[in-house]
């Protein structure tokens, strides 16, 4: 298993994808402009959801956009929304062979209209960031934003493509504003995310709250309860992370996001065999790469080899088929390499990783896949930068103690080592012993 924070990365994107696709749809009819700010920001929660609940209603969606501009070819605003469902399908169904559909949208509603066209650039936003090309995401946003520089769903964009180039202040201005323009979920969520990652668990833990008072709709409620309880297994305590997911899965029981979160919190508390099941139903339903990885783990955990073997094929797979179409994964390869030993391959992703997305769960992936290849100096000098926010994460705190200890450093790693079960006792099925294992021996 991750840090239960590696998954957060993405907690912002799918819900600009299809709160955008949904609010510019509005308008596919004639009309040339976005919808409301307020309207704009609303999280779509279910990014990871059933498919039987949400592919449906999307390949409707798809299907009435598609017959919308072979109507009216050159509605520029059909072709965004279009491109905005294309992002959403391909999360919801694990499938990255539409992000080229999506990106021939894109190209269509932006040939159309290069100079005047907010709604075409959030959908370029949205699909640079799905292939994690967060340098033109900003840039998309940052256009869109001289053009309606009150639309609070460019914000949004603006806010986490920021934050994955490790530019926090800018990720901060922008958060501030999208919550100037439009006071809710987002903005509240988004907020959560930036004190988390100062290391500030008790405001993080009250914007949630505060997010989830403010919260109008079941899917809006069962959003806020996945984070809430991705904050509280983060911190060690997974009794009270497992309360908020299965308060969400009453709220909408196809949101697998909350599945997977469960099945961890069963993992921490001992329930090996619901946390079994329930693994098994979020890797068949919604193989994410983070989820068969920790899934992998597990299994691993309890010495169940074979089948953990098959997981990490499965992961292998996904990641040639998210590669082979334009989709950049970086920190679950660099790191799912590193674990394996595969310093080679860990290096790859690391290195080409850093460059796309500097930011601090990537600094952490390629200090660990320098620690592999034996360049511990390095990795040193990267696990302090992934450290420099005091971001209270214990396998950045695990992989800096196992890297001093490499060097050397026994009081430094002791220190860690100590930090990283402190924080999380239940961070990781595999890394976890072996903490409690570098620390007897020292």
């Amino acid at each position: 298993m991750r840090s239960s924070s590696s998954g957060r990365r993405w907690m912002f994107h799918g819900a600009l994808i299809a709160a955008g696709a949904a609010l510019i749809a509005v308008s596919v009819a004639g009309a040339t402009t976005v919808a409301s700010p307020q309207a704009e920001a609303r999280p779509a929660p279910s990014e990871t959801a059933n498919p039987s609940a949400v592919v449906d209603p999307l390949a409707k969606d798809i299907t009435r956009l598609q017959a919308e501009v072979r109507r009216t070819p050159g509605n520029k605003v059909a072709w965004a929304s279009l491109a905005l469902s294309y992002v959403q399908q391909a999360k919801v169904t694990v499938n990255p062979s539409y992000y080229p559909k999506a990106e021939e949208a894109v190209d269509r509603s932006l040939a159309i209209d290069s100079t005047d066209n907010a709604s075409g650039l959030a959908a370029l936003a949205a699909l640079r960031s799905a292939q994690h090309d967060f340098k033109a995401a900003r840039s998309a946003a940052m256009r869109g934003l001289r053009i309606a520089p009150y639309n609070a769903t460019l914000y949004g964009a603006l806010n986490d493509a920021a934050t994955q180039l490790g530019d926090y202040r800018e990720a901060r201005r922008a958060a501030v504003k999208l919550n100037e323009l439009s006071p809710g979920v987002p903005a509240f969520t988004r907020v959560s995310y930036s004190y988390e990652l100062s290391g500030d668990i008790a405001s993080a833990r009250t914007a949630l709250e505060q997010a989830l008072s403010i919260a109008d709709s079941p899917a809006d409620q069962a959003f806020v309860r996945y984070y809430l309880g991705e904050l509280e297994f983060s911190q060690g305590r997974p009794v009270d992370a497992l309360d908020h997911y299965e308060a969400g899965l009453k709220i909408d029981p196809g949101y697998y996001a909350l599945l997977q979160g469960k099945a961890r919190a069963e993992a921490a508390l001992g329930r090996v065999d619901d946390a079994l099941r329930n693994y098994r139903a979020v890797v068949a339903a919604a193989p994410q790469p983070e989820y068969v990885i920790e899934f992998a783990d597990y299994l691993q955990s309890l010495g169940r080899t074979a089948e953990a073997a098959e997981q990490r094929a499965v992961f292998a797979a996904l990641n040639e088929l998210f590669e082979s179409n334009g989709v950049a994964l970086d920190t679950d390869p660099t790191l799912f390499y590193a674990d394996r030993g595969q310093a080679d391959k860990a290096l790859k992703y690391g290195a080409a990783g850093i460059k796309i997305r500097p930011f601090v769960e990537m600094a952490d992936a390629y200090a660990w896949a320098l620690h592999a290849a034996g360049r511990d100096v390095e990795a040193s000098a990267w696990s302090e930068k992934a450290l420099a926010l005091g971001t209270r994460n214990a396998l950045f705190h695990f992989h800096a103690g196992m890297i001093d200890a490499s060097l050397g450093d026994e009081a430094g790693a002791r220190s860690h080592l100590t930090r990283a079960l402190s924080i999380n006792p239940h961070f990781n099925p595999v890394h976890a012993p072996a903490a409690r294992a570098a620390l007897a021996a020292l």
